[in-house]
């Protein structure tokens, strides 16, 4: 699956009734809860990593991306705009990023 789709599934969830899906339900609560839902599975994913538990890790790293794409919904952010930001970047270094963002 890509990002894009995962993007799509979420759309599609997001029309579905507050009673029928999880998706739409977190979506109806407003973007903050939505945001503090992606905090949540963060810091699930920190411990997994720090405990060095392979599987459970990767198990959090879903939630974390499912939640990221959810919390981006809930503010109109598309994946693509992400995506380009990303492309932007990778034509400067991490250390001139990190400068400038500084500056």
């Amino acid at each position: 699956m890509t990002l894009q789709e995962l993007e799509q599934i979420i759309a599609t969830r997001a029309l579905a009734g507050a009673d029928e899906s999880w998706t739409a339900k977190l979506l109806a609560k407003g973007p903050e809860k939505v945001a503090e839902k992606f905090g949540e599975e963060a810091i699930e994913a920190l411990i997994e990593a720090v405990k060095g538990d392979r599987a459970r890790l990767t198990s959090e790293a879903a939630d974390v991306l499912f939640h990221l794409m959810v919390m981006l919904h809930s503010r109109d952010v598309p994946i693509g705009d992400v995506m380009a930001e990303l492309d932007r970047r990778q034509n400067q270094s991490g250390l001139a990023e990190k400068a400038a963002r500084k500056g």
